[in-house]
């Protein structure tokens, strides 16, 4: 078939051929060399509605390209458009375009693999980019390419360069995988790009899937300070959480911070700048400035919030309450989660107190547990799903034992835990429970401050947002008694991401750190404040440490919301005077 356009000379070939007979595409090849030549004999002139592109450059005479080289160069210094098309040298030699041939091979492959279901997760994308301005990690400045649009045209040239090396026979090379970890690692999995797209493809999903594929095939490649942390999180006994706990907070913080101090003179020139692009594999120098380039937070509890009330031994459900509340009270079951009593142990704290505070009897899981999410989220889906299994026979054992309690609410101060729990079904452990957020339910039960003279507060909404009923600006508001703004963007943290990532975690905070400036800016008229007139809050364990991070260079003290409630309900040193009065005979272990 040949057309073209009348009075522009754009001329097109369109030759069938069998794309595994190189007889019948060589002949088709010098078939479309003849068609060019006679329409540039006639007076034509060879050109593309969409551009020349590829099939067509190598008919360009060469003062035609250098001209447009010229402009290209003019209009497009750092090559940013189009790269490496339209420029001397570009053209077909480069290309690689799928055999149709093949496509049924392809279709079996796909069908019979992981490869197919990832396929099947970003098929439907449009490439509108209306996923591009709410994305954590797309910061322009810094990091132009790795929009959820961009990583899914990527990962649909992973998925197709497996597909040509299985045809081929040709093996699998690693680099494919390097790629896949590299579009994987560019994620928070903060689901920001779901509600934003209209075909509703969540690349958080996409991400977990990929570093799912890579766990199988071996190549998943963590970095210590990630393995360090998950298995702080795997931990269990009681002995082992205690010596991490001092290996990694104790010592691991205090020696990050002075490195951070050490480092001062080469951070500080460096921040507020645009952070570089991480389109290359980081090196290990670049990495270690990006980690200590802002402190980890100091004054972390020395104990976990077990180890402060004695309820360390998971063969009893202990269960916390005033000796004078009478029997009938009601009664919920707290979840703690990993980041709110084995880290920021006084977030777990403060929730009891509040909730001893409000009268209700709380039940607590027996011995230290994770909920199951940062390992499916980082990939290693087995062991998240045997720690969910795991979880579930021990609450329906704790159920059974306290069928005389009539837990109709289960209290989460973690906004992963909450996401994570809600596939726990507890309506069927609990019958007619609900699964709430600490802070809703004590807005539910009227808890709230008059308005703290002399400070004004920014509230940092974490990506798994643990509220999920109400608006959480409007519960963060009422709490405090008074009008409170939000603070977007994410905090760069994202449980191990900061320790995974760094270089691209510096891009993160590039942009959170001006929303703080802008936010200090609208409330006091200052980008940094030097006394406790602003304060930021925010309801995620993660979150509190990744916020701490930039209190040198903004002044802001970050707290957790029920911290927050704790300290001007119930008065300073109230962390002490609670674990003594519940030491002092309230707190029932029930053998499990």
């Amino acid at each position: 078939a040949l057309h073209m356009h009348a009075g522009d000379g754009n001329v097109h070939t369109n030759i069938p051929v069998n794309s595994n007979d190189y007889g019948m595409m060589h002949e088709a090849e010098r078939i479309v060399d003849e068609v060019m030549a006679l329409a540039t004999s006639l007076g034509g002139v060879i050109s593309g509605e969409h551009g020349i592109g590829l099939t067509k450059m190598q008919y360009l005479d060469e003062r035609s390209i250098a001209a447009f080289a010229d402009y290209k160069r003019a209009v497009d210094p750092e090559g940013r458009f189009n790269r490496d098309k339209l420029m001397p040298g570009s053209g077909l030699e480069r290309a690689y375009t799928p055999s149709l041939r093949l496509l049924q091979q392809e279709a079996l492959i796909l069908e019979e693999s992981d490869l197919g279901a990832l396929n099947d997760e970003i098929r439907h994308c449009l490439r509108c980019g209306k996923c591009k301005p709410v994305c954590t990690t797309h910061v322009p400045r810094a990091n132009l390419l790795y929009s959820p649009r961009n990583k899914i045209l990527a990962t649909g040239l992973i998925i197709e360069a497996f597909l040509y090396e299985e045809q081929t026979r040709r093996g699998i090379s690693l680099r494919h995988f390097d790629a896949m970890g590299d579009v994987a690692d560019h994620c928070t999995v903060c689901h920001r790009c779901l509600p934003a797209c209209p075909v509703d493809i969540d690349f958080g999903d996409v991400s977990i899937h990929m570093r799912r594929i890579l766990k199988a095939r071996g190549q998943r490649r963590p970095s210590p300070g990630t393995r360090l942390a998950m298995a702080f999180l795997n931990m269990s006994s009681a002995g082992g959480i205690r010596l991490l706990r001092r290996l990694l907070v104790d010592l691991g913080f205090r020696g990050q911070r002075l490195a951070t101090r050490l480092a001062r003179p080469l951070t500080r020139a460096i921040q507020g700048r645009p952070p570089p692009p991480t389109t290359e594999p980081p090196t290990v120098p670049a990495q270690i400035i990006h980690f200590v380039e802002r402190p980890l937070p100091r004054n972390v509890p020395t104990q976990t919030t077990r180890a402060m009330l004695g309820i360390e031994n998971d063969k009893l459900v202990p269960i916390l309450r005033n000796p004078a509340t009478p029997p009938e009270a009601e009664a919920v079951f707290y979840f703690p989660g990993c980041g709110s009593e084995r880290l920021f142990s006084d977030v777990g704290l403060a929730t009891l107190a509040m909730l001893y505070e409000t009268g209700s009897q709380t039940v607590l899981p027996p011995g230290y547990l994770c909920c199951g999410y940062p390992q499916i989220s980082n990939g290693d889906e087995d062991k998240g799903r045997q720690i969910t299994t795991a979880n579930r026979v021990l609450f329906h054992r704790v159920a059974n034992t306290l069928n005389y309690l009539d837990i109709r609410t289960v209290i989460v101060s973690c906004g992963t835990c909450m996401d994570q729990l809600l596939k726990y079904e507890f309506e069927q452990i609990f019958p007619g429970c609900r699964l709430l957020d600490i802070h809703e339910y004590l807005l539910e039960k009227g808890v709230s401050l008059d308005g703290i003279e002399g400070v004004q507060y920014l509230y940092h909404d974490p990506c798994h947002t643990p509220i999920k009923t109400r608006e959480p600006l409007a519960v963060a508001s009422g709490l405090m008694g008074q009008a409170v703004t939000l603070s977007d963007r994410c905090c760069g943290e994202a449980g191990t991401f900061a320790v995974s990532r760094p270089d691209i975690a510096s891009q993160v905070r590039f942009r959170k750190a001006e929303e703080l400036r802008k936010g200090l800016r609208e409330l006091t008229g200052k980008e940094r404040i030097g006394s406790d007139e602003v304060k930021l809050l925010t309801s995620c364990p993660a979150c509190q440490q990744g916020l701490s991070r930039y209190a040198d260079e903004t002044g802001l003290e970050t707290d957790y919301m029920v911290v927050e409630l704790a300290r001007h309900r119930l008065g300073e040193g109230w962390q002490q005077a609670f674990v003594e009065r519940i030491l002092a005979g309230g707190i029932e272990r029930v053998l499990l």
